[in-house]
């Protein structure tokens, strides 16, 4: 049973595959999440909610069987991250919106103020991919503040 989980959770914790490119996983893993919402932006806000549990399931599955805390590979957190980031933008008819909600998240994953890099520490999948929503959301707020001042 525990062979069957990591068979399915490995492809969606790595973001089939997205997550084992050699040199900055992590932004592999946002550029991935960016061309497979470009076609339902719409739908951002639904489409990132209902994937934090099937992401924390999938990195944590993928991290046990690897036995590692947080492996470089498991980019679904970043996929999540970035939807949610995507979610604070006014409009997403333009590249621009697009490009400034992957530049936000990008910097607020990396950076972690206060309380993202708390959440990192939660156990199993739930640190995995909580510190990424909250850097998502940190980068939502300004995508909407941008938003409303019509700065992009």
């Amino acid at each position: 049973m525990a062979r069957l989980a990591t068979l399915i959770a490995t492809p969606i914790a790595t973001w089939f595959g997205a997550g084992y490119v050699p040199k900055g996983p992590g932004t592999a893993g946002s550029l991935a999440a960016l061309i497979c919402v470009a076609a339902w932006p719409q739908h951002i806000t639904w489409i990132a909610v209902l994937a934090i549990l099937p992401g924390i399931w999938a990195a944590h599955v993928h991290a046990a069987a690897k036995q590692s805390k947080d492996p470089q590979e498991v980019v679904v957190d970043e996929v999540v991250g970035q939807w949610i980031a995507l979610a604070g933008a006014t409009h997403l008819h333009s590249l621009t919106p697009w490009l400034i909600a992957f530049a936000l998240f990008r910097a607020f994953d990396i950076w972690k103020p206060f309380p993202v890099r708390q959440f990192e520490k939660l156990p199993g999948g739930v640190g995995i991919v909580m510190d990424d929503v909250m850097a998502g959301l940190y980068a939502a707020v300004v995508m909407r503040l941008l938003g409303w001042n019509n700065l992009y």
